[in-house]
């Protein structure tokens, strides 16, 4: 074992040896979750003259919005899950609820296959309609629901496990396929797995909270990287690898994560990160007004929708009225369907032109996705933190290089990955050619979107 091989090992083993300093630090972080989501409902709304540092809700906005969630997503293809095993207040609530709770069996409905990419839909949408990224109420609703939700799942089902975060997390899906680009990974030696069977030695059993299958594990999809397992069996170490091993050798995928990238991460998430500057928006909000006002219906222009339903802060001129909501609603999945559809079409096209064809290659060439999709989530919610930093005075001209640039890299990454997943199908350079050059031309329409975001509008 190289010398660095050992000190990743030994750092695994020092997780495992200290997990209830880790405790201790996951109890921190939701306190200062629970300060940020409840204290800023009690506070005046911010007008122009509030600032991170004279304005607790400003803040917090910038706490959750500007560094929490763009960062936590970049932690995902550097560290793997580290942010679920260490930090997460969710995670760490629902484990915490999950050893004192009703110990019930995980019923089939929490096991179905589809609430990674459903949840993550749902609440990228509701989140828009309540505008989250703004006001202190909805982000009570939607990320303290959340958290309400993952307590309650944890008092309910499993002992000492993490049901919500495995099955219904709405980012569980989003944080699955960035964690196949990590460097690092537990990984079982088989060998030493079975030489420990015989040796007589005392198994000392492991809770692994995620419900990861210990033995067969091959990834780092579902992996919290707490470190409990280091050691187990001495079978178990963390290592280094390839950020493309698993994608290229051992994720093959399956249709609900070709679902999340292609319709989710790629179609609805730039829906509701581009309606909001979108002119094309505007304009067909206005035919449509006056076609309502010509023919005398007027309700759907009336602004007197609750709060939690769609956005209604009158106070500060900011209410969304029945129109508007349909309008966002009917951008997020018009763009899902356009900018989805066309990619999942490309995919169809590309893995026929391939060999070795099955009924669930597609998916896995899917997974060559991954870099271009984390990289547009990413724009997305740091465009606020770039709004925020501008609001703060803070120099941002070169913000506009970076983006482009991060973009390129990631359809770059993409590319490679695609040609490599088309090489392991026994594709020669001939053959690859074709399918990449389809396969490029269905990345096309997601990243003129954000040249229209970003350069355009």
């Amino acid at each position: 074992m190289s010398a660095m091989s050992l000190r990743v090992a030994r750092f695994g083993d020092f997780l495992r040896d200290h997990k209830g300093t880790l405790r201790a630090l996951q109890w921190g972080v939701v306190a200062l979750y629970v300060f940020l989501i409840v204290v800023p409902v009690f506070l005046p709304l911010p007008d122009e003259t509030s600032h991170v540092f004279n304005n607790l809700t400003v803040a917090a906005q910038f706490a959750f919005w500007g560094i929490w969630w763009p960062f936590v997503l970049v932690s995902m293809p550097l560290m793997g899950r580290a942010w679920c095993g260490w930090f997460c207040p969710e995670g760490m609530l629902s484990e915490w609820m999950s050893e004192r709770g009703r110990n019930k069996p995980i019923p089939k409905w929490i096991r179905w296959g589809g609430w990674p990419f459903v949840a993550f839909a749902c609440t990228t949408i509701y989140g828009q309609l309540v505008s989250v990224y703004q006001y202190p109420l909805a982000v009570l609703l939607v990320l303290g629901g959340s958290t309400v939700a993952a307590i309650g799942i944890g008092f309910w089902y499993g002992r000492s496990k993490r049901i919500w975060c495995r099955y219904l997390c709405p980012v569980n899906g989003v944080f699955q396929l960035l964690s196949k680009l990590a460097p690092w990974r537990y990984k079982v030696d088989e060998q030493k797995w079975r030489d420990f069977a015989g040796s007589g030695k005392k198994v000392i059993p492991i809770n692994c909270a995620p419900l990861v299958p210990l033995r067969h594990m091959q990834g780092a999809s579902d992996c919290h990287m707490c470190g409990r397992c280091a050691g187990h069996r001495d079978a178990i170490a963390l290592t280094g690898r390839s950020p493309e091993e698993e994608i290229v050798d051992v994720a093959h995928g399956d249709a609900w994560q070709t679902a999340l990238l292609v319709f989710g991460m790629m179609g609805i998430a730039l829906g509701a990160f581009l309606w909001s500057a979108s002119p094309w928006l505007v304009a067909a909000k206005q035919w449509a007004a006056e076609w309502l006002i010509d023919r005398d219906i007027l309700w759907p222009l009336n602004d007197s929708a609750p709060w939690w339903l769609l956005t209604h802060y009158p106070e500060v001129n900011d209410s969304f009225s029945w129109l508007d909501g349909a309008a966002i609603l009917g951008f997020i999945m018009t763009t899902a369907v356009l900018v989805g559809g066309l990619l999942y079409l490309a995919l169809q096209i590309a893995d026929r032109l391939l060999p070795q064809r099955n009924k669930d290659s597609v998916h896995g060439l899917a997974q060559a996705l991954i870099p271009t999709a984390g990289c547009g989530v990413f724009l997305g919610l740091s465009a606020t933190t770039v709004s925020l930093l501008k609001h703060e005075g803070m120099p941002t001209g070169w913000v506009g290089d970076a983006r482009f640039a991060l973009l390129a890299l990631g359809l770059a990454w993409t590319l490679r990955l695609a040609w490599r997943v088309a090489g392991k199908r026994g594709a020669g350079v001939l053959a690859r050619l074709p399918a990449l050059a389809v396969y490029a031309a269905g990345l096309a329409p997601f990243a003129y979107a954000w040249w229209l975001f970003f350069v355009v509008w």
